[in-house]
């Protein structure tokens, strides 16, 4: 079995890009960095990364096929999801100023 492995210097160089170079934003990359590997997001990029790469035929678009890896659900509009969800939060706060007492509504 192959093993990859994120190149974190790589990493490293493209924060470096988007930062200037001090010794706190030092430490904040290697907190981040530690929060990723904490969390398991690294372990989870590996093993994706992994599959991709045994995979027998390379599928026509890798980034579905990673959001599939972790399991992202199918067919799903997120942006449109964003948008009701913000529209819903606005009129919620909408009823709430209008004091609260409407119709399914609990303040």
């Amino acid at each position: 079995m192959h093993i990859i492995l994120l190149d974190w210097q790589q990493v490293n160089s493209e924060i470096d890009m988007n930062s200037s170079n001090n010794n706190s934003d030092s430490n904040k990359k290697e907190e981040f960095r530690k929060y990723l590997d904490k969390s398991g997001v690294l372990d989870a990029l590996t093993r994706v990364l992994v599959g991709l790469y045994e995979e027998p035929e390379r599928p026509q678009n890798a980034i579905d096929y990673v959001k599939r890896y972790l399991g992202a659900p199918e067919n799903v509009d997120v942006e449109g999801l964003k948008r009701e969800n913000e529209q819903l939060k606005q009129e919620l706060e909408k009823l709430r100023k209008g004091g609260g007492s409407k119709k399914g509504v609990n303040s």
